[in-house]
């Protein structure tokens, strides 16, 4: 067995073990595409003259990330970022040009056929956008079958398929086929399909990008829940800002084959790397994803301490404006009852406007729709009056 020795996490304070590690990942299409990672001359070219060139296009380029064991790490970008080759060569779906990607510290380029089976069938699951069901085989039946492939009883495998059935929400359909049900309840049972072999890693390849906005939402709480609920480690392609935002823990924003950007939601909302991930999350209502930590400062006094609505330190700004408004002071962190510091209106609005560093266009304009969101919140509190603990209160929201 060969090992690959796992690469420093890029963000957390004390980040877990990785399950994934990914070191200058590359992959090239085209002739003789192992010349062009070696060649510091075509690394730099652009993508158009690199294929100008060579002939060659490069979908992955000097990738390189952890993906820790429990965390929702989504990889994001347009059509022709990357983003699915990248998925696929996880598991040698599509043979990486060069480069390094480790599971468990085992070398997933260096695993002869059998352990890339062993790989494909029990440690890592893959759930597509389109569907991939046998339209011959019932529901049980589509959620069993790589129970079946691993060579499973049909008595074991089936019972096994009918709990994780239950899981995803589809049970009292599991004798239907697939032409009888609605595109979310297909794309349930490919996720059922993917959790019935158990797998250490769930690879998600834009699984809800042909679905409606509605039925989108509700797998994606639908993700969000089984996570909560079973920790499991994910990897979810998309590229779809707002699914990104929502589900995962780290993001790597990528274009044209490379990572530009990886950190948190609010390290990519918050500090944008470049032009083009500023231009990305320009209309992201900032107040939803940054936390208060980001406008928090010391108490002024022991009173200020002591006194007003409480926070978590994970709280977003918005929750923190809501709590703000009702009471009409400032809201304290607090943090296992330890006050870290508290937040004021002024602080969640620099927040919300993007703080001083914002040209002044762009900040005024942010400012200006802050402004109107505090004030609606403010309005709103004033129509419903607060309850008489609202400004004591310790228990943070």
């Amino acid at each position: 067995m060969s090992t690959v020795t796992p690469s420093t996490g890029t963000a957390g304070d004390t980040p877990a073990a990785p399950v994934f590690c990914v070191d200058g990942l590359w992959k090239v299409f085209g002739p003789k595409a192992g010349r062009v990672p070696g060649d510091p001359e075509l690394t730099a070219l652009d993508p158009a003259e690199l294929r100008s060139r060579t002939g060659c296009t490069a979908a992955v380029r000097d990738v390189s990330f952890d993906v820790r064991k429990g965390e929702v790490f989504v990889v994001m970008g347009l059509s022709g970022s990357g983003k699915s080759t990248l998925v696929r060569c996880l598991t040698r779906l599509i043979e990486p040009t060069a480069g390094t990607i480790a599971i468990d510290g085992e070398d997933v380029r260096a695993m002869d056929k059998a352990r890339l089976r062993t790989l494909r069938r029990h440690r890592a699951a893959m759930v597509f956008q389109h569907f991939g069901l046998l339209p011959h085989r019932t529901v049980l039946d589509n959620v069993a079958y790589g129970l079946e492939i691993q060579g499973m009883r049909r008595a074991e495998r089936r019972e096994r398929a009918a709990e994780v059935v239950a899981k995803v929400g589809l049970e009292g359909l599991e004798q239907r086929r697939p032409a009888q049900l609605s595109g979310g309840q297909r794309q349930r049972v490919g996720l059922a399909r993917a959790l019935a072999v158990d797998p250490e890693v769930l690879l998600f390849d834009e699984p809800f990008s042909a679905l409606d906005p509605l039925i989108r939402r509700d797998m994606q709480e639908e993700v969000i829940r089984l996570h909560r609920e079973e920790g499991r480690t994910m990897v979810f392609i998309t590229h779809d800002l707002g699914e990104a935002l929502k589900l995962g823990d780290r993001i790597a924003l990528m274009r044209d084959g490379r990572v530009v950007q990886l950190g948190t939601p609010e390290e990519i909302v918050g500090s944008p790397a470049d032009d083009y991930v500023r231009a990305f999350v320009r209309d992201v209502p900032r107040e939803q994803v940054m936390t208060v930590r980001t406008a928090m400062r010391p108490a002024a006094s022991a009173e200020e301490a002591a006194t007003g609505p409480a926070v978590r330190p994970d709280a977003t700004v918005s929750e923190a404006i809501e709590a703000v408004a009702r009471a009409g002071t400032p809201a304290r962190v607090l943090d296992q009852g330890r006050c870290l510091g508290v937040v004021d209106s002024t602080a969640l609005l620099d927040v919300v406007a993007g703080g001083v560093a914002a040209p002044p266009a762009v900040a005024a304009g942010s400012r200006a729709a802050g402004a109107a969101r505090v004030a609606a919140a403010t309005a709103a509190e004033r129509r419903e009056p607060a309850p008489p603990t609202a400004t004591t209160s310790e228990e943070p929201v």
